[in-house]
């Protein structure tokens, strides 16, 4: 199933879980009574979502390199300041975050599983062929970063 690696853009695959999300909860989820305590976690959990999302997108452009997830052969530089010292994905990361935050609006435990599901999805079709092309590319520089910084966190 190798033909799904590098297809789909991770904001589409964020937005596909989040849809099956809303579709798997339950009709009056974020009406309930507690739904204004789950909104303010739900912008509580976002805030942070969005600037991981933003940090890694400034990096990536303060290094000059490609911010394209489905051509990581045509990065020009191995980004590993910045919020790369956290975490290697801080833009999947964030998605994930945000997903999160969705799931915690839907107040539906069932919503969760979309947010396991995208980051399955991102971590066998997106991360693990963008990590063999960074290891081509930087070799032993690639390989020390990764001993060092988490995938996720």
């Amino acid at each position: 199933m190798n033909w799904l690696e590098l297809k789909v853009p991770p904001p589409v695959v964020a937005a596909l879980a989040g849809a099956a999300m809303w579709l798997a909860a339950p009709a009056d989820g974020a009406g309930s009574p507690a739904g204004d305590w789950r909104t303010a976690m739900a912008v509580a959990l976002a805030l942070p979502g969005m600037a991981l999302e933003v940090a890694g997108l400034y990096a990536f452009r303060r290094a000059h390199t490609t911010v394209n997830p489905l051509r990581p052969a045509g990065t020009s530089a191995l980004v590993t300041g910045g919020v790369y010292r956290i975490t290697r994905n801080p833009m999947y990361l964030g998605l994930a975050v945000m997903l999160l935050a969705w799931a915690m609006y839907l107040g539906a435990p069932l919503a969760l599983a979309g947010v396991a599901a995208f980051m399955g999805y991102i971590t066998r079709w997106q991360i693990l062929p963008e990590e063999r092309a960074l290891a081509r590319k930087f070799g032993t520089e690639f390989a020390a970063y990764a001993g060092k910084v988490r995938r996720w966190l």
